[in-house]
């Protein structure tokens, strides 16, 4: 298979030809896997670049006919051409094994994954699906589940159902800082189903059910907003109680936005450590100051505090549900990146990591 400079490994990775069979079936009697988590599953080979771990398994529901929605830098979206299943997610390919395959994978690696993702997609059955696919988990799993939720096909109700069935984190993909580039993105700028207020008002009623701290929001820096901007929403998300995982954007062949540019590494730097303060409630956006193109040049902390968070990385690494401490499980490496130009490491940095993203930070395109 011809897999694109983002994948995972540092080594060509082929998936045989029997398990692509797979792909022909449904949830939840079959998954897609992520590529990494079928690495570290051992049901692809394949090695990690600079030998980064994957400590949590994303999984995604899967139906011959699709996911419904048209986000337009989506692999999945409904428009884009060829069959469903040969379709892409993430630059990679995810592919389909039987869900009690990745049962059994995952309870041989105890001790490595640390967490298992359900993603859903927009589709009629991926509700009731995920709900057998929960329990299924939280009976027979040694570590617990997140879900990666789509609001517009969920009710309250179900959020409840999913704390009752076993979930303690889950995670909204708001992924736009703003409400006109989600309209533009996601709804009715490309016929996608999804609406802006429903998707606020799932991660709202969700830090209600789960608490504080157990909610997630993902968000794409680049998509055309600006840093002000985008700051300005991870400070809404936290003010809601939950805590912001970030992407920088980066091209999916074949979609939409397969054009798009990737923003500068020094706004995705620069949004990076201001998420990092927000979320850790060391200052606020409002504290912040920005230049005339909403640039942050002022991060509303003491200078030696920001070069401390600078100096120790943490910052810069991939944000997600954690595992058995506070860095993420959900490490995604090479997820939003080239492993040769890290946006968001999967690993602890090292001395020459630190040194490229303190130039990175200082960068003003």
């Amino acid at each position: 298979m011809n897999y694109p400079e983002t994948a995972m490994t540092i080594q060509e990775t082929s998936i045989d030809e029997n398990l692509n069979n797979y792909a022909a079936e449904n949830s939840p009697e079959y998954l897609k896997v992520s590529l990494a988590a079928a690495m570290t599953l051992g049901m692809v080979p394949g090695l990690f670049y600079r030998n980064a771990c994957l400590h949590c398994v994303n999984v995604l529901l899967t139906y011959n006919d699709g996911c419904r929605a048209n986000c337009a830098y989506c692999g999945l979206q409904k428009s884009r051409e060829g069959n469903y299943n040969d379709k892409s997610f993430i630059r990679v390919d995810w592919p389909a094994f039987k869900t009690e395959n990745i049962i059994k994978r995952t309870l041989e690696k105890k001790d490595v994954i640390h967490r298992i993702c359900i993603s859903m997609i927009t589709h009629e059955k991926a509700k009731e699906d995920t709900f057998a696919i929960l329990r299924n988990f939280s009976k027979n799993l040694h570590c617990p589940t997140s879900i990666l939720l789509t609001p517009t096909i969920l009710k309250h109700s179900d959020i409840d159902k999913f704390k009752e069935y076993g979930a303690d984190m889950v995670t909204v993909a708001l992924d736009c800082a703003t409400p006109e580039l989600f309209d533009e993105y996601r709804g009715t700028g490309v016929k996608g189903p999804h609406k802006w207020d429903k998707y606020n008002d799932t991660l709202d009623y969700s830090v209600s059910v789960f608490g504080k701290n157990k909610v997630g929001c993902h968000l794409v820096v680049g998509l055309g907003e600006t840093e002000k901007e985008m700051i300005f929403r991870i400070q809404d998300v936290r003010n809601k109680g939950a805590r912001s995982h970030l992407f920088s954007f980066y091209q999916e062949k074949g979609s939409k936005l397969d054009s798009h540019p990737q923003c500068p590494a020094g706004q995705f730097r620069r949004v990076q450590v201001a998420r990092h303060i927000i979320d850790y409630d060391m200052s606020h956006a409002e504290d912040m100051e920005f230049d005339n193109s909403g640039k942050v040049i002022d991060f509303g902390i003491p200078f030696k505090d920001v070069a401390k968070i600078v100096e120790t990385g943490t910052a810069f690494r991939t944000t997600g549900c954690p595992g058995k401490s506070e860095i993420s499980a959900c490490n995604r490496p090479f997820g939003d990146s080239s492993p040769r130009n890290i946006r968001s490491f999967p690993f602890e940095l090292n001395a020459s990591d630190i040194a490229r993203v303190r130039k990175e930070l200082l960068e003003y395109e």
